[in-house]
């Protein structure tokens, strides 16, 4: 069964293409079959797999948007792009900039992804959506088409600033939308254990947020190699396979897995009952 997982929050630099990236990379390397779509149009997703130049592919996101508002069908083959490790990729670039004014008029515009999605997910273990920075139709889009979603927290000052806002339209996607989404948790990146201003806000993070939202037991320290790694199209775990912040997004990905496979055995006794 197929799980949709949305990487979210409306800052920006909070490393939501990161964790989009490191986490569909390592779930590959698990024998996961996997499709990141790139929703943002800054297009790093696309990028950090080598794919920096728009004319590399005939299609991108923004035609996904439009066949499902327009209802003219999308040649999959030439739309998903298979990149070296194994990852299958629906890309995004500046164009995807000016999409909004179109889902503002579409009808049933927060569904339009979700309807793209439908027609794919069967053929992926996991479809992992990198959304981009703000609250607008794109991200409530994502959290619509989700079965859940992860918040990345920097380990900055004013990190948990915005969370409520945030936290609020996830809920009003789960009351007008999507019932079934779930808050998978919230990833605090960017750490760094040698100052107690890290240590500080992930402890601040833990306890405001810890007794009603799951925050991962992972978090993902602050790495030059991770950012080195998206300017030249390969994942930390081919650039940096023995480094700090691979093994961290190893170790979140095996929450992530595991927290799967215990719903999934839940669902299946619940079915037999």
């Amino acid at each position: 069964m197929s799980e949709v997982i949305a990487i979210a929050n409306q800052k920006g630099g909070v490393g939501k293409t990161m964790t989009s990236v490191s986490l569909s990379a390592c779930l590959a390397l698990n024998n996961k079959k996997v499709l990141l779509l790139d929703l943002d149009p800054q297009g790093h997703s696309t990028k950090a797999f080598g794919f920096y130049d728009s004319t590399q592919y005939p299609l991108s996101m923004k035609d996904v948007i439009v066949s499902v508002i327009e209802d003219i069908p999308l040649d999959r083959e030439q739309l998903i792009l298979h990149s070296n490790e194994n990852i299958d990729i629906v890309p995004s670039n500046i164009s995807l900039a000016g999409i909004n004014s179109k889902l503002e008029s579409a009808m049933c515009r927060e569904t339009v992804l979700k309807r793209f999605i439908d027609t794919v997910k069967d053929d992926y273990d996991y479809v992992i959506i990198d959304t981009n920075p703000s609250l607008d139709n794109l991200p409530i889009n994502a959290l619509t088409a989700s079965d859940k979603v992860v918040i990345t927290v920097q380990a900055e000052p004013y990190a948990v600033e915005g969370m409520a806002d945030l936290l609020r339209s996830i809920n009003m996607v789960r009351r007008n939308l999507n019932h079934d989404l779930k808050i998978e948790g919230v990833l605090i990146t960017m750490t760094n254990e040698r100052t107690n201003l890290s240590k500080k806000i992930t402890h601040e993070v833990r306890e405001n947020f810890g007794g009603h939202i799951k925050v991962f037991d992972t978090t993902i320290p602050r790495c030059t190699k991770a950012a080195e790694s998206t300017g030249i199209g390969e994942s930390i775990f081919q650039y940096d396979p023995n480094g700090a912040a691979t093994k961290a997004y190893e170790a979140f990905t095996k929450e992530v897995i595991l927290n799967a496979e215990k719903e999934h055995k839940r669902h299946k006794s619940s079915y037999v009952r």
